[in-house]
Order: structure tokens, then C-alpha cells, then sequence
């Protein structure tokens, strides 16, 4: 192989538009190992198989990724909502054969398009509850109990023929910095990153986890660069000390925590270097001259010197072991798909969703049932980076299924509450992250203020309950919202 085709192999980027557009196929012509997909480029089931196939039709080998967590995070049901509960939801209910049957659901999902490697499951362990990114992405902040869900989850998702990825190691959880936009830093020893964010990864390479996802983060107890550019965590850590054979694939370079200290190229000579095998970059020119100039940097980096050969050799054998893994993977892939006992049409995201509700009723207060059309007030804050901008049908369109006639109003940073003097008619205030913004705190006691009676829908993490009954769903998918409207209608 070429040193020019050898350093393509390694990059998975990202494109526009629901076609391949002629620079992509341009580039898996030359090689390109990998293309990771996001909401932009899928518009339907049947479309995003087409896409894939036309996409493989240029490159039969090429890792096609996306990131398809369940819950806020989907790509393949962005404008839907996911019909699978996220991590949070699923770690409230604590079932791990339950946690298996979702994500082995969602790699029929995904192998039905064709779908090689899934950035999924989150493995970090949400520490802090002002964590900006991770929250409800986390299967909780008990580190066995995201250990148990990780493996699980992992085991499910590889059950079905699609390749796993556990991110982001070696652990987002305790941040109160979104690496979207800057650098966070872990301010913790290493003995407590031992006890509280490792084992998860430990339980995915048990599981045989086929990837993991490095993350952008600052770690002073391993290391003074980003753990996505320290041979410290990655090879030390990771391959030394942990044991891990399979690929690793960085975040986004293109994220500001790494991004705003080197130029994209630098990035990925320097990730490699410390151990990554594959680069993510989800953004790419219009003509896809980036993706080239990604190439370029890492053979003059081989030519100089800066970058052993052997190293990169080595990357793009890791890159060639995934694509052999999945392509063995048939059988799996074609015995979850005809599987009778695994009936898509059983409803098991929203029995997972209804197994991850937790309701608190005040004393006093009777648990309410709706049968009127409610006036719902939603409030959220702008969502982080890695949910696609794609906003499907909330809290009210959920509601309104059963309740026709139901209100919507959403209301933002620095606007008021709409009139809530009707009280012939309910009112259900739905928040998300309540207990993270101050002005969704205050709207929230203004509104049960004005309406003891509201139920309050808590669609993030839950802060102290508020209201007189309140309902806590762990999470923003679709099937959660689902599943808090039949409890109040029920």
C-alpha cells in the first residue's frame, strides 16, 4: 500500500448532502478508510440505506460510522426522535437484559442501512451534575452500575453485527467544560480516576468492544496535553495498562478543545502518535480539499520523520481488522434480523422508557390523570453540539396523540410565561436540565406559583422535585415523551 492511500485509510470524515458528493468518491477511490454520517445526510431509513450502498459501491471495505446512542443523541431518527430510551433512562431501570435487547434493536436498525461501526455507548460516568455534555448521555454516576450497562449494551449492539465504540475515554464525566466548544479539564487524582471513570472501559474491553472513542480532555493526574494527543493515556493507559487490541478513533477534531491549539493536520500527526488509529473529523470542505490536506500532513509528518511508518502501518491494520470483524459478522447480522423472539413490533423502547420514569407525588396530592387537553409550557436550553440541530416533536406532540386538542407554547431564555389563568384547563410545565439554568429554575417556581395543580415533566437530569407531582423521564427521546404521556393519561 501506499504511504498515500496508508494515511487515508485512517481518516473517517464527514460530508453535505443525502448524496456522495463527487470529492467523497473521489476519495474512496484513493482509499478513504472511513465516512461518519450525521442527521444532514439522512432523510429515512430507505434513504440511508441507499446512501450507504452507493457509498459501498465506491468502496466495498469502507467503515461507514454514525453516532446512534438511543435517546437525544440519533442520527438515523433526528427528526422523528429516537424510539429508544438514552443511557440514564435505562440505568434508572437497571435491567441489563434490558439494556441488551435496546441496543441489539438498534444495531438491526443500523445494520439494515448497512451501518459498519455505531460511536456508541457512552461510557462515562456522569460524576458531575453540571456537566454540560454528558448528563443523560450516561447510563448514571455510579461507576458499576455504568460499568454493567456498558457491557451490556455493548454485547447487544456486537450481538447484531454492528461494530461498538465506548467513548470517551478516558472518561467526559466529571467536566464542566462542552469540548464543543473549549477544553475541559478531569481536576482528579489518579486513584479516583481508577475508581470512578475506568472501570466502564474495563468492562468494554471485556466485552470485546471493536473501538473507543478517545475524548478531547485535559487530565493533569496523566498528562499535560489532551488525552487525544498524550501517548500517556492512549498507549500507556490504554494499550499498556488496560490491555485494549481494537481501534481507536478520536472525537471531532474539529471540536474547539483541540482545535483552537493546532491546525487540523497537526491534530491528526500528533493523535496518531500518541496511539489513535483512526481520525474523526466531521466536518469537511465543501470540495473536500480538507480531507486531503489531512492526508498530506500526515505523509510529510512519515517523510520527516516526525511520524514512524510502522506507527501508521499499525493504525491502518487496526482500521482493516474492524472492516474484517464486520464483514464476519453476516451471520450475526442475519440471525438478529430473522430472530422471532426479538418482534420489532413489541414496543420495547417504550416499555424500556416507562421503566425509567420515577414519579414524585407531595404529600397530600393525588396522582393525576388527564383527560382534558392540557395547556404544556416547554422550557429548554440550547441543546449541546452532539445533539443534531434537528428538533422533532416534543413533550406536546407526544401528549397531543392522545389528547388531541393539547396546546404547545415553548418558551426561551428572556421570555415570559404565556397566561396560565385557565383553570378549567391543566397545565404540565416540561423542562429539561431545570437544576443546570437559573432561568428555567425561576420560570419553573413562577409557573407553580400561578398553578399549584401543574404536573412538572422533567425531561434531563432531576433537580429537588417541583409541583405537586412531578415526573422525572431521564432523558429526550421521542419514546420518553411517549411514555410520560401515557403515565398522565393512564
Amino acid at each position: 500500500m501506499s504511504l498515500e492511500r496508508m494515511a487515508m485509510s485512517v481518516l473517517q470524515p464527514g460530508f453535505d448532502g443525502t448524496e456522495p458528493p463527487d470529492w467523497l468518491r473521489r476519495a474512496l477511490a484513493d482509499g478513504l478508510g472511513g465516512v461518519v454520517l450525521f442527521a444532514r445526510n439522512l432523510a429515512g431509513h430507505g434513504q440511508a440505506a441507499g446512501l450507504v450502498a452507493a457509498i459501498r459501491g465506491e468502496s466495498p471495505g469502507v467503515i461507514v460510522a454514525v453516532d446512534e446512542e438511543g435517546g437525544a443523541v440519533t442520527r438515523l431518527e433526528a427528526r422523528t426522535g429516537s424510539s429508544w430510551p438514552g443511557n440514564r433512562a435505562l440505568g434508572v431501570a437497571d435491567d441489563v437484559g434490558v439494556t441488551t435487547r435496546v441496543a441489539r434493536r438498534i444495531g438491526r436498525l443500523l445494520a439494515g442501512a448497512g451501518i459498519t461501526l455505531d460511536y456508541a455507548p457512552v461510557a462515562d460516568v456522569n460524576a458531575n451534575p453540571d456537566n454540560p455534555v454528558i448528563g443523560v448521555r450516561s447510563f448514571g454516576p455510579d461507576p458499576h452500575l455504568a460499568a454493567r450497562h456498558t457491557e451490556a449494551w455493548i454485547r447487544g449492539l456486537q450481538g447484531a453485527g454492528v461494530a461498538a465504540c465506548a467513548k470517551h475515554f478516558p472518561g467526559h464525566g466529571d467536566t464542566v467544560t462542552d469540548s464543543h466548544l473549549a477544553l475541559p479539564t478531569v481536576n482528579v487524582s489518579r486513584e479516583v480516576l481508577e475508581e470512578r471513570d475506568l472501570p466502564p472501559f474495563r468492562a468494554a474491553i471485556r466485552a470485546g468492544v471493536q473501538a473507543i472513542m478517545c475524548g478531547h480532555l485535559l487530565v493533569p493526574a496523566l498528562d499535560e496535553v489532551p488525552a487525544t494527543l498524550s501517548r500517556t493515556v492512549l498507549t500507556g493507559l490504554l494499550r499498556e495498562e488496560l490491555g485494549y487490541r481494537g481501534m481507536v478513533v478520536t472525537d471531532a477534531i474539529e471540536m474547539r478543545a483541540v482545535a483552537a491549539y493546532h491546525e487540523p493536520g497537526e491534530i491528526a500527526v500528533r493523535a496518531l502518535l500518541a496511539g489513535a488509529d483512526a481520525v474523526c473529523a466531521g466536518v469537511s470542505a465543501p470540495d473536500g480539499s480538507s480531507v486531503y490536506a489531512l492526508r498530506d500532513a500526515i505523509v510529510s509528518a512519515v517523510r520527516e520523520g516526525r511520524l514512524p511508518e510502522e506507527r501508521l502501518a499499525e493504525a491502518a491494520g487496526r482500521v482493516r481488522s474492524l472492516v474484517e470483524w464486520h464483514a464476519g459478522q453476516a451471520p450475526a447480522r442475519a440471525a438478529a434480523a430473522a430472530d422471532p423472539a426479538d418482534d420489532p413490533e413489541d414496543d420495547l423502547g417504550l416499555t424500556a422508557a416507562e421503566a425509567g420514569l420515577r414519579v414524585t407525588i407531595a404529600a397530600g396530592a393525588a396522582r393525576p390523570v388527564l383527560v382534558r387537553a392540557p395547556l404544556v409550557v416547554e422550557m429548554s436550553a440550547r441543546t449541546s453540539q452532539a445533539v443534531d440541530a434537528v428538533a422533532p416533536p416534543g413533550f406536546a406532540g407526544a401528549l397531543a396523540e392522545l389528547l388531541p386538542g393539547t396546546r404547545g407554547i415553548s418558551v426561551r431564555a428572556g421570555e415570559p410565561l404565556p397566561d396560565l389563568g385557565d383553570h378549567g384547563r391543566p397545565v404540565v410545565v416540561v423542562v429539561q436540565d431545570a437544576a443546570r439554568y437559573a432561568w428555567i429554575r425561576d420560570l419553573l417556581d413562577e409557573a407553580v406559583r400561578a398553578r399549584p395543580d401543574a404536573v412538572v415533566v422533567e425531561m434531563g437530569l432531576p433537580g429537588p422535585p417541583a409541583g405537586a407531582v412531578y415526573l422525572a423521564t431521564h432523558g429526550n427521546s421521542r419514546v420518553s415523551a411517549r411514555a410520560a404521556a401515557r403515565w398522565l393519561t393512564s
